[in-house]
């Protein structure tokens, strides 16, 4: 490597930028130059002396040659460091030191003797004075070069990881932002963010896309923009690409930034049209490896003048939600157009009122390509309405396409905004020198002035989230004694309270409640079948034979059953139909049906004494947690039950104290339905009267004689409605004569005995009745409630603790007003825990660095 490229390189290095690593560096090379100079004399030395000696004739006497040599030494070297002191100054002095440089090596042309003797002599004494030789310095050279590429590689390092300690403490922060944005009523917790403002028209939207490198947010001229949209830039280098979240409507991994644009779309136009403006703000999260670590906001353009469909108050409604997010510490980001004069920016006479002197606002020009570059550069001077921070000027928009058919959209479309703008500022290099322009400077500026104002806005926050603390946990203390509580908790509470309660149903409905709900469901089918077949009043029916002459049949009366004879086999078939009728009737559905109904409704009232009772969604998640479970017995339970009565369809055998029993408990069944029917006829009677009841029955029994038709006339006849009354009452005399003298029969001795069962079927039927319960009871105690007191349990945990969603679990627990002021004064609590321990982590490492 010749001198003059290392001359080169050193003032390259000059004009790179200040930096802290860069000190050692400069010390080692200033430290090197002595040897590069003598490494380059002792070369040029050893070219010289070889041209000498080719030149001269001098050989016979070394002594004269030295003396020589000696003699050149001193103009020499002095020759050959005006030479060097020549070059330098080159280097420095412009166009004026090149010619004057010309010159000198002119005349040096015409005494190329002397020059390449005094440097001859000159090498030759540095060489000897060093006393190392030409192949030695060369190599010294060469392991100083390597030095210097391994302090380059080792200052990029540390600068590398510099820079990855910032944005790491800078992710830290917005992640302590965002904690407390969800400290519920903390609303002095607030780290900085940069709120981006500006007028309809000034290119808010398409600032923000181009840092974000998508297309996202709502467009259009009816104030699209309505509600303040809270961004936070999350850069995650892990990521394939970008993804966009709503945490508030619990929206995740959304990849489609237009479906992302249509929700904000719909979020703003929610917005009632009488208010036009809501302060509620969206919040968006959207993570790319492409992104920097910013936190910004998008607030409502400003306007002029409402139109007429807006009302009237729309321009200071916008006003109060601006100043709300204007306030400090927050970095105002004003943006406007360049096409505008800047004393018309509705963004910076809002920063003014905000931050009068500057301190917070960074000014953003757009639009800069539709004004001439020297109008440009003076409105991004900073003079006319300085800044402290400055201004940056960008070109935002997407450049038209040249297809009619397709439209730059997303990733195509920003790649081509930032083409535009490169061009554009790179055609204008001149004009826009020294100042602050393109996306990618603002980004980087945005991320500066994020973090500075973060770190600045960390110790007082560090004293306001302790004293936030301190009072949480004292009310936490008094309040709850400090009871750790959650929404999973108490869900998981509640589930164990439903278990308990299951338990104690389960000790009360077990196999008797079962023997009581069936025996009382049969005794009821056996009063269906006696009514049917024994009680009713017998009616004469025609049968014909067409090989005799037609004659009348009557069917005995219920009155003769007790004396008829044992060889009758009329009242022997009927006991026999009666009986198939009873143990026909399906009791394996019919039982399994009747305690799956009665378990539902049992739980129902277990849920309603609860305070489970006004939680709609709950109650149901329950029901359908314990039909699940019922569910899946009840065809294998019925059909465990109906195979096992089959021998009672064929033949029942009845032993005498079975008989005697079923005697018993005959005998109050007749007696409880010789009430029910007492009471029935009493409710008709009071209702017509009496004497007015006597006479509709006289008429009814005698409406196709003399006496019927007398009452009629005298009464100018009856209405339908007293005529079905009568009827009915009719009925129920006949029934309660009948069953007086079935009871007659049941309590004389003929019935004492079970060979007598075809004179006293309700007595038999009944023995069937508790048969088929007994032998029923069984297999729905073990296939079905058995079961179900098991199953239903881990059936309700995993519908109620794992199938619900947290949402839903957190709407159900927040219900109660004092569970849900425990769980938010908790979850307060950590939240502020969990924001100091980060600040002290940020605070620690600023210190390192």
């Amino acid at each position: 490597m010749s001198f003059s490229n290392r001359r080169h390189i050193s003032t390259n290095q000059l004009i790179r930028p200040f930096s802290f690593f860069s000190i050692g560096k400069a010390a080692a090379k200033a430290a090197k130059v002595p040897v590069y100079l003598g490494g380059s004399l002792a070369a040029a030395g050893s070219y010289v002396m070889y041209k000498v000696e080719e030149a001269t004739n001098y050989t016979s006497e070394q002594l004269d040659r030295a003396k020589e040599l000696a003699s050149g030494a001193k103009n020499g070297f002095n020759g050959l460091l005006d030479g060097m002191l020549s070059h330098f100054g080159s280097s420095e002095g412009g166009e004026d030191n090149g010619q004057n440089g010309n010159n000198n090596n002119n005349n040096n042309d015409n005494d190329d003797d002397t020059t390449l003797v005094g440097s001859a002599a000159a090498a030759s004494a540095i060489g000897m004075l060093g006393n190392s030789s030409d192949e030695e310095t060369l190599q010294e050279e060469e392991l100083l070069e390597e030095d210097d590429e391994v302090d380059e590689d080792e200052e990029n390092k540390q600068r590398q990881i510099l820079e990855d300690q910032m944005l790491n403490l800078t992710r830290q922060m917005i992640e302590i932002r965002n904690i407390l944005l969800n400290v519920n009523g903390a609303t002095d917790l607030r780290l900085p963010s940069i709120v981006v403002i500006g007028s309809q028209s000034s290119g808010k939207s398409s600032v923000l896309e181009s840092i974000v490198g998508q297309e996202f947010l709502p467009k259009g001229s009816n104030m699209v923009t309505r509600r303040p949209i809270e961004l936070t830039l999350v850069n995650d280098p892990s990521s394939a690409s970008e993804i966009a979240e709503f945490p508030a409507l619990k929206m995740f991994n959304m990849t489609d930034f237009q479906q992302v644009q249509k929700v904000l779309v719909d979020l703003n136009l929610a917005v009632p049209h009488d208010e036009a403006v809501s302060a509620d703000p969206i919040q968006l999260t959207i993570k790319s490896p492409k992104v920097p670590d910013l936190s910004l906001v998008d607030l409502p353009g400003y306007i002029q003048v409402e139109a007429a469909d807006q009302p009237t108050t729309l321009k200071t409604k916008i006003r109060e939600v601006c100043d709300k997010y204007l306030e400090e510490p927050n970095i105002i980001l004003a943006i406007s157009a360049a096409d505008v004069d800047l004393a018309n920016s509705a963004a910076l006479r809002a920063a003014r009122r905000a931050d009068p002197r500057g301190e917070r606002t960074i000014g953003i020009i757009t639009k800069l390509d539709l004004v001439e570059p020297d109008v440009a550069r003076g409105m991004l001077t900073n003079k006319k309405y300085p800044l402290k921070m400055g201004y940056v000027g960008v070109i935002t928009k997407i450049p038209k396409s040249t297809s009619i058919f397709q439209r730059k959209t997303g990733v195509q479309a920003f790649i081509a905004q930032q083409n535009t703008e490169r061009m554009f500022f790179r055609e204008n290099k001149d004009v826009f020198s020294g100042l602050s322009v393109g996306t990618k400077l603002l980004k980087k500026k945005l991320i500066r002035v994020l973090e500075r104002s973060m770190s600045n806005a960390l110790r007082p926050m560090q004293q306001q989230v302790l004293n936030e603390l301190e009072e949480t946990s004292y009310k936490f203390k008094v309040e709850f004694n400090d009871r750790d509580l959650t929404c999973e908790k108490y869900m998981a509470q509640t589930i164990d309270n439903l278990k308990m309660e299951i338990k104690e149903f389960s000790e009360k409905f077990g196999r008797p409640e079962l023997k009581s709900l069936l025996r009382s469901e049969l005794d009821q089918k056996v009063l269906d079948l006696l009514a049917l077949r024994y009680w009713n009043k017998s009616e004469p029916y025609i049968k014909k034979n067409p090989a005799i002459s037609d004659y009348e049949f009557e069917e005995p009366q219920i009155s003769e059953l007790s004396n008829a004879k044992n060889d009758e086999t009329f009242w022997h078939r009927k006991l026999d139909l009666s009986t198939a009728n009873l143990t026909k009737i399906g009791v394996g559905r019919l039982s399994t049906t009747l305690v799956t109904e009665a378990i539902l409704t049992e739980i129902d009232v277990l849920i309603n004494s609860t305070d489970l009772r006004n939680n709609d969604m709950i109650k149901q998640a329950i029901k359908e947690a314990a039909i699940s479970v019922l569910n899946q017995r009840y065809n294998s339970t019925a059909d465990q039950v109906e195979n096992c009565i089959k021998p009672f369809k064929y033949e029942i055998e009845v032993e005498d104290r079975e008989w005697s029993l079923s005697r018993k408990h005959s005998i109050l069944l007749l007696n409880e339905e010789l009430r029910e029917v007492q009471v029935a006829y009493d409710v008709i009677k009071k209702t017509v009267g009496g004497n007015k009841l006597k006479q509709i029955m006289t008429y009814i029994e005698n409406e196709n004689n003399s006496v019927g038709q007398t009452i009629e006339r005298e009464n100018l006849g009856f209405s339908p409605g007293l005529i079905l009354r009568g009827r009915e009452a009719i009925f129920l005399k006949d029934r309660l004569a009948i069953l007086n003298l079935r009871l007659k029969g049941l309590q004389s001795s003929t019935c004492k005995h079970k060979e007598n069962k075809f004179k006293c079927p309700e007595i038999f039927l009944d023995v069937v009745a508790e048969k088929l319960t007994q032998t029923a009871i069984l297999f729905l105690n073990v296939e079905l409630l058995s079961d179900f007191y098991y199953s239903f349990p881990r059936e309700l945990e995993k519908r109620l603790g794992t199938k619900l969603t947290t949402e839903e679990i957190e709407n159900y627990a927040k219900q109660d007003p004092k569970v849900k002021r425990h769980i938010e004064l908790q979850e307060r609590k950590e939240l502020l825990e969990l924001a100091l321990s980060k600040i002290d982590d940020v605070m620690a490492i600023q210190k390192r660095l």
